[in-house]
């Protein structure tokens, strides 16, 4: 039997900041509309008329803890 060992060839590959910010903000963007939708869009606050919204994430409310009645 062989004793071989195995190394890479390569290493990890730097991403530059300069690259990965304007994902970021996106994603951050993404996900402060997410908790909007989620906790604040209801009543004297909502964006959108009628119920739709509040009912499509009344259980991910509660789940998130946020009060809604």
């Amino acid at each position: 039997m062989s004793d071989t060992t195995f190394t890479p060839s390569y290493g990890p590959v730097a991403i530059p900041v300069r690259e990965l910010l304007p994902w970021a903000i996106f994603a951050g963007l993404l996900l402060m509309l997410a908790i909007y939708f989620v906790g604040a869009e209801e009543g004297a606050t909502s964006l959108i008329r009628g119920t739709a919204v509040h009912e499509f994430v009344h259980d991910g409310r509660h789940l998130l803890g946020f009060p809604c009645h």
